[in-house]
């Protein structure tokens, strides 16, 4: 953690950029100078930057929603893990590393005459905001920039429609010239500049971006979702499609964490499914552990995690708890968009009827196999046909506070007799194990739809400072930030009067997606 603390607190102090218009620099003209006059290398950086890092995966949704689990004991273990507030930079990362940089970008490829160079840089931004406003709720973005003293925030209502008309936007602008060769150079993912396969992420992130409506705006899903379906450009629909992300030369953090710091471990919830369901991604993801007594509960599986929000004593206690895979040690990218991720909400949009979505079973079937694919796992047909293995119960060999009973009782065959609640509980629970190290994502689908079904955290340290989550209950949202709260402070006044009657800048608020119905038909 203190290897990264300072780059994070200058972060956060750099996210004052929100409020302050961004110059151009003069006199440029990008079609006569090196490198476009410096847009071209400037894509790698922002595109980088659309992921996050400890506080914002690893002590974030990668513990709420029971991937890893911390075995450190951060603050006397009262932190973001168990629901007390202590790191938040996400904001600061996105702004200073996002939004300033392709501001400048846009303005000067507009001034210049280069409108796919726009067009690319406005397509990186929605990636990164549709995360931001994920964690959030209301976010500075149709106002940002302005030569203003106090920036307004766009409510989540409006703000989902203007990503989908800038997406509709720049879809047509890629369709109007498929092949641009200035691209390759700059494109830090598998793609190498080529326009139709952005073309695919924008129809994948528009039906992302149009299932996280399905309940709270069921008729505008159903219009984005169907027309991210049928646009001729496709979807991310092999691996071969996948978006995968350089990481320009550095460890994937969660490698970084868990190898070099000691500070992450396998989750418990991940153990529970992977293990019950005899899923064979569980050594593409984890590494084994070398005392059997750790993993008694089922001696033939050699991993343990570790709870979310965990009771932690002492650091030494749950290290030797199972690692992530050695092989994330030489990984040189990361996913951010696979084809089993887009199979998933086919399969899900299936059972809401949006036309073209295509059959649920086999979409769900696909997605499975394709993330078995993907992750370099074998028996994915085998693995299909069960329909006797569940869930465990988990049993904390440390500390019995951390045991819990396993709240899942799926199998993995899929039935066409089942319900469409426990359809989607399967859907949604092989999309959870599909999106390990996008975990944000998940944590989308859980406030959405309450699967896949997690124990909550075993020590809840939420308090009136920063919201009180109840016990059995989960964190719903990430403050503000507060270099916001101080410097920006009207508006983010008004910025939670747009999250509904009632509404606190808190972590116990609901997202506007989240409409806290149980029910998802």
């Amino acid at each position: 953690m203190k290897k990264i603390f300072v780059a994070f607190v200058t972060l956060i102090a750099l996210a004052a950029c929100s409020k302050k218009s961004v110059e151009v620099e003069p006199d440029v003209d990008p079609r006569t100078t090196p490198n476009f006059g410096q847009l071209g290398p400037r894509f790698p950086l922002v595109i980088f930057n659309l992921n996050g890092h400890q506080t914002e995966e690893d002590l974030s949704a990668d513990n709420w929603l029971g991937y890893m689990g911390t075995p450190s004991i951060f603050l006397n273990n009262v932190n973001n893990s168990t629901y007390s507030i202590t790191w938040n930079s996400f904001w600061g990362r996105e702004y200073s590393n996002v939004m300033a940089p392709t501001k400048q970008m846009i303005q000067i490829a507009t001034a210049n005459k280069l409108p796919l160079f726009a067009s690319w840089a406005k397509l990186v931004r929605i990636l990164a905001m549709s995360k931001l406003t994920a964690v959030h709720g209301p976010i500075i973005y149709s106002q940002y920039g302005i030569n203003a003293s106090s920036i307004p925030y766009d409510k989540e209502s409006d703000l989902y429609p203007l990503f989908f008309k800038q997406l509709d936007s720049i879809q047509t602008d890629f369709n109007a010239k498929k092949t641009y060769a200035e691209f390759k150079d700059y494109d830090p993912s598998n793609y190498a500049g080529s326009i139709p396969q952005w073309q695919k992420v924008i129809n994948s992130l528009r039906l992302r971006l149009a299932m996280r409506l399905s309940k709270v705006d069921p008729a505008q899903a159903k219009i984005q979702g169907e027309k991210a379906l049928k646009d001729p450009a496709g979807l991310i629909n092999t691996n071969a499609d996948n978006f995968t992300n350089s990481l320009m030369g550095q460890k994937i953090p969660v490698a970084q964490i868990c190898y070099e710091w000691d500070d992450t471990r396998m989750g418990a919830a991940m153990e529970s499914f992977l293990v019950g369901l005899k899923d064979g991604r569980i050594s593409r993801y984890f590494a084994p552990v070398a005392t059997p007594a750790l993993y008694a509960d089922h001696p033939s599986v050699p991993y343990k995690g570790i709870r979310n929000g965990g009771h932690i004593n002492a650091k030494a206690d749950h290290v030797p708890f199972s690692k992530v895979s050695e092989d994330f040690n030489t990984v040189t990218s990361r996913r951010n968009f696979t084809a089993a991720e887009v199979s998933f909400l086919k399969a899900e949009a299936g059972l809401r009827g949006w036309a073209g979505a295509g059959d649920p079973k086999t979409n769900y079937e696909d997605g499975v196999k394709l993330s078995f694919a993907d992750w370099g796992a074998a028996g994915a047909d085998a693995y299909l046909a069960d329909k006797t293995s569940k869930p465990i119960n988990y049993v904390d060999p440390v500390d019995a506070r951390n045991n819990f009973t396993a709240l899942s009782t799926i199998t993995v065959a899929w039935d066409n007799n089942d319900s469409n609640e426990l359809k989607l509980e399967k859907i949604i629970t092989q999309k959870y194990i599909n999106n390990f190290t996008n975990t944000l994502e998940s944590w989308v689908d859980f406030r959405r739809t309450g699967y896949p079904k997690i124990p909550s955290a075993a020590k809840n340290a939420s308090n009136p400072t920063w919201g009180v989550i109840p016990a059995g209950e989960f964190i719903k949202r990430m403050p503000f930030d507060n270099a916001e709260r101080t410097g920006n402070t009207a508006a983010v006044a008004d910025a939670v009067t747009k999250m509904g009657a009632g509404a606190k800048d808190d972590i116990a608020t609901r997202l506007w997606f989240d409409t806290g119905k149980a029910a998802n038909f």
